[in-house]
């Protein structure tokens, strides 16, 4: 069983109400979504995300060690440098998605809440003898996200791993509620969320089940280095990359908006033409409702799915954009 982190102090704030799984602990929003989306993009406010899993690694070896361990090339990570890596099992499937960052002594790093342990303890299994110290600081640290564009100024307590997409503080927790404060409006997960659709930048547990690989999701180049060896798993990444294609390809979908639902994690997706009987091609992974582009989706479907296919999702009729190529 998964351990939950501890419930946001900002659930306390007007208007906000308690998001689902996997997204417990803290707001899903805060009474306005389209509002709360558009400060993001507009480089405003911030998404309390401090029921996020947090893990360092410290010690002279850090790197050179976790570099062995992860798809991504870190051994010369330079501090401040933000970048992202998987952890795949020995046949290239997906286990874990790390968003990290060096700070010159510690390695910080960020995953989906819940995970921490399951890191934490792979991690452990792989030390041998190296001169590192793994430690769980979600109890101690919330995730804080400020987007794109943001001015605010980081405190000097937190570490911060800024990235094209914005910044993510590794803050005190008992600094939170007084960061909220200065620096608000607050936004919930659900903007962030149908953000992160927006850019089809997949998500650990959602774009992801027991067999997905990297390259069915774009995570090639972004979290995978495709000229570094010695991790668990490259082989099938090279062979695939080298010689094949993935089985399945991560699609964008633009939702019928006259549907009041929008099509749940999971739901099938069909061809348009087969009707609500035919062969499921692909599942749902993310709705979201956005703020101009109204009800969209990332769904995960068959490589040979026509590009140009109309496609419905959960009945819901819905045309698609190329996220990888087939």
């Amino acid at each position: 069983m998964l351990r939950p982190s501890p419930a946001s102090p900002l659930l306390s704030l007007p208007g906000a109400v308690p998001a689902e799984a996997p997204d417990e602990g803290v707001a899903a929003h805060y009474g306005d979504l389209f509002r709360e989306q558009r400060a993001l993009a507009d480089g405003s406010g911030f998404v309390d995300l401090s029921h996020r899993g947090v893990v360092t690694v410290s010690g002279a070896e850090r790197l050179s060690w976790l570099h062995l361990l992860l798809t991504q090339h870190v051994s010369d990570l330079a501090p401040g440098h933000a970048t992202e890596a998987l952890i795949l099992s020995a046949h290239g499937h997906i286990e874990h998605a790390v968003y990290l960052v060096d700070d010159g002594e510690t390695t910080w790093m960020h995953t989906e809440p819940g995970n921490q342990e399951a890191l934490i303890a792979y991690l452990e299994s792989m030390k041998f003898f190296y001169r590192v110290e793994v430690a769980d600081r979600t109890d101690e640290i919330a995730v804080v996200h400020l987007p794109a564009g943001s001015i605010a100024e980081a405190p000097g307590s937190a570490a911060v791993r800024e990235t094209a997409h914005g910044r993510d503080l590794f803050l005190p927790r008992t600094e939170l509620e007084p960061f909220a404060a200065d620096h608000g409006p607050a936004a919930g997960v659900l903007a962030l969320e149908a953000l992160r659709v927006e850019a089809h930048r997949p998500r650990l547990g959602l774009e992801t089940d027991h067999r997905t690989i990297p390259h069915e999701l774009g995570w090639i180049g972004t979290a995978v280095h495709l000229q570094k060896g010695c991790y668990r798993g490259q082989e099938t990444v090279a062979r695939v990359h080298n010689l094949g294609k993935p089985p399945r390809r991560l699609v964008f979908l633009h939702l019928d908006g006259s549907e009041v639902h929008l099509p749940p994690h999971g739901a099938p997706v069909r061809l348009a033409s087969d009707g609500e009987e035919g062969r499921q091609l692909g599942f749902v992974t993310t709705s979201a409702r956005h703020h101009e582009l109204g009800p969209i989706a990332l769904a995960l479907v068959k490589r040979n799915v026509p590009l140009d296919a109309q496609l419905t999702a959960g009945g819901t009729a819905a045309a698609q954009e190329t996220v990888v190529e087939p």
